[in-house]
């Protein structure tokens, strides 16, 4: 069975900085494409982030600079580095596996002051 466990989420200021993981069980994430989409109050699910098998990344391009993504094969565990967080970055972030074949229960940021 497959899981995926977001975590890392919460409250924070503008310009401030969260790191989110995701914590897999069930496949080897160094074996498929890994990503980040998030949703926001009333806004369609949009794509933040890809980390590939090949440790190919690609952003969304109101992330691009600020965020990154990366993956601890060791851990089996994805993770989002943000940075200059903004208050539309505000939304539930999810995690995804295999281009969305899996998808975890999402963990909330909020930015605002």
């Amino acid at each position: 069975q497959v899981q995926l466990v977001e975590s890392g989420g919460g409250l924070v200021q503008p310009g401030g900085s969260l790191r989110l993981s995701c914590a897999a069980s069930g496949i080897i994430v160094r074996s498929y494409a890994m990503g980040w989409y998030r949703q926001a109050p009333g806004k369609q699910r949009e794509f933040v982030a890809v980390i590939t098998s090949d440790f190919n990344t690609n952003y969304v391009d109101s992330v691009k600079g600020r965020f990154t993504i990366s993956r601890d094969n060791a851990k089996n565990t994805v993770y989002l580095q943000m940075k200059s967080l903004k208050p539309e970055d505000t939304a539930v972030y999810y995690c995804t596996a295999n281009g969305g074949m899996y998808w975890g229960r999402g963990t909330q940021v909020t930015v605002s002051s």
